[in-house]
């Protein structure tokens, strides 16, 4: 089976450089679908590649797991939830080797074979509320009503830890007439609380190989990832994340190690792996992500703000650039017969867009903007771009085999010139013999001459402390059994100046007391309307605002500092000291 490609290329409809062959394109195909519901694979074991498609249909009527050959719809499985996520796996090692087809929806993932339904694994169920149980257990004796239902799940919802069930969810939405009804028809049913699959992926078992035994990973709104047997469906690891998982990109192999990337709807990204159940690295973003792609060793991560960000795999930032209109959905372009491997993001514009890092390589026009992007084998051609639009349509592209990506053809910014390295000469022999003159013969002595100094600012600095604390110099005590801390501020333009102390006891629970506050000042530029104020008893950790007025009696326009000490009754020494600079009078100099 070989696509029909169309006589017109699209270099001519599609203004992408003559790169892509427009092959298929149906506007009343009737799919709605995201990237994540999306997989090629080869079923039959004749060499030729399916279409995997989870359609959402309406969203609440005519799910299905659609399988296209070519251009025509082979295959229609009803399914009971709306999808989240379709993959194609080996589950065993049995001949001839045709994968298995996973599709995650609603608590269950149901696993098909030969295009018939095979297995169904369902999620382990949650913790239930202790207190909503003995809510609806006294519902079942008849003990309360509806309404007093109602109060009693609303004060459990707003104040307990574990959320309530669906079923308690569901009858707190209800109208009150409706109520009765309800509790009739579930009071007798044991409670249950169920969470729902995010998103889902493979993870090889023990080899890379394409044809390799593939352990299925899947993300639950519950903040858990699962790592399942292929074969038995057991659950071999479980990890928790700090959100609901939204994306996810696994690689490595389970029996060996492995590497999981997930981003969670908190606008973080979390890496987990092999033997740790908790994140190893977390990278903030500025926005949400929209879209997670691995090219390679890095992550490739799209966002609200309109923006593409490439990040190594412990979290540091390599690049970003801005796009021209906000992400719809991306997907990886890998293209192993050349060594190509990019990123291809849907946006908000009817375009297509290719970049490999911050390059933009490629731009494809399309009649409606795009809900889902799957690249690969489709047939028997290895380079088929697959997208679905907003309205249902189905587009196929295959990738001309002479296509030539210039990582320079279409990004913005700085001229291809300045990315081309300069001819820096060798080092000569003289600087070759120098450096190591220096680092031989004189690196000892400078070493020695660096420690010398640096033992010296030590010293200096250790001692300018001691005294400090010696002489109580600093706003901090450091008594132990009179810890405080203390700020001034100033208030006012003059001549006459609030002054408000702020004194705090830092202790843990001891109170402090017979404490006094004295200022020290010149006289003939100031004048304190109280100069010595007695402080109350100090609880631990509450501010005391101390309040005085300073009245500036000089007209030279100067100011001066006022020393403030924190007295103990019966020392001399005081155990606070503080140095304030006053500002110029302002009331003064106009005058």
């Amino acid at each position: 089976m070989y696509l029909q490609v169309s006589a017109m290329s699209s270099g001519d409809s599609s203004g992408d450089g003559g790169k892509w062959l427009d092959a298929h394109y149906d506007p009343m195909a009737g799919l709605y679908t995201f990237s994540s519901c999306v997989d090629l694979a080869e079923l039959s074991g004749d060499g030729e590649s399916r279409l995997l498609v989870g359609d959402l249909g309406s969203g609440s009527a005519g799910m299905k797991l659609k399988v296209y050959r070519g251009t025509s719809l082979t295959s229609e499985s009803t399914l009971l939830d709306l999808p989240s996520g379709v993959v194609a796996f080996f589950m065993d090692l049995h001949e001839p080797r045709i994968p298995a087809v996973a599709v995650a929806s609603g608590p269950c993932i149901y696993v098909y074979k030969n295009l018939r339904p095979y297995f169904k694994f369902t999620l382990p169920s949650l913790q239930v509320n202790t207190l909503e149980q003995d809510v609806w257990q006294q519902v079942r004796e008849g003990q309360i009503d509806p309404l007093t239902l109602k109060e009693m799940l609303e004060s459990i919802r707003r104040k307990a830890d574990v959320p309530l069930s669906m079923r308690s969810l569901r009858f707190l939405s209800l109208d009150p007439d409706e109520m009765d009804d309800y509790v009739q028809l579930h009071k007798q049913q044991p409670i249950r609380r169920q969470t729902v699959i995010t998103c889902i992926s493979t993870l090889k078992k023990s080899t890379a190989d394409d044809d390799g035994v593939s352990c299925l990973v899947i993300g639950t709104e519950s903040c858990d990832v699962y790592v399942l047997d292929p074969e038995a469906f057991i659950i071999l690891s479980k990890m928790s994340l700090p959100a609901a998982p939204s994306f996810m990109d696994v690689t490595g192999q389970f029996d060996v190690e492995f590497r999981i990337t997930v981003a969670c709807r908190n606008g973080n990204i979390y890496i987990l792996r092999r033997d740790s159940d908790k994140p190893k690295y977390c990278i903030e973003l500025a926005s949400h992500p929209v879209g997670l792609v691995r090219v390679g060793k890095n992550v490739v991560v799209g966002c609200t703000d309109e923006s593409l960000q490439g990040f190594t795999q412990k979290g540091k930032r390599l690049w970003r650039t801005v796009l021209a209109a906000p992400i719809t959905t991306m997907a990886a372009m890998d293209l192993p017969t050349r060594g190509f491997q990019a990123v291809l993001l849907g946006l908000a514009n009817c375009e297509v867009q290719l970049y490999r890092d911050k390059n933009l390589l490629s731009t494809i026009k399309t009649p409606d903007v795009v809900t889902s992007i799957c690249f690969g084998r489709y047939g028997r051609e290895d380079g088929t771009l697959i997208m679905t639009t907003r309205a249902g349509g189905l587009i196929v592209k295959i990738l001309k085999r002479t296509a030539v990506f210039d990582d320079r053809d279409g990004a913005p910014g700085p001229p291809q010139a300045q990315s081309i390295r300069l001819n820096v000469p060798k080092k000569t022999k003289l600087y070759v013999d120098q450096t190591l003159r220096v680092s031989g013969e004189s690196g000892a002595a400078m070493h020695r001459a660096f420690q010398m100094d640096l033992s010296r600012l030590r010293l200096a600095a250790a001692k300018a402390y001691v005294k400090a604390l010696e002489s109580s110099l600093t706003p901090v005590s450091s008594s132990l059994s009179e810890p405080l801390k203390m700020n001034a501020v100033v208030q006012g333009l003059g001549p006459t100046f609030k002054l408000t102390l702020n004194v705090q006891n830092t202790a843990a629970c001891r109170p402090v007391m017979n404490l006094a506050v004295s200022f020290l000042y010149d006289e003939s530029l100031y004048r304190v309307k109280n100069p010595f104020l007695r402080i109350p008893l100090l609880v631990p950790g509450l501010i005391y605002p101390i309040q005085t007025f300073v009245e500036c009696t000089s007209d030279k326009g100067i100011a001066d500092i006022i020393k403030v000490f924190v007295l103990h009754e019966g020392r001399s020494s005081p155990l606070l000291t503080a140095h304030i600079n006053m500002p110029v009078s302002e009331g003064l100099t106009l005058n």
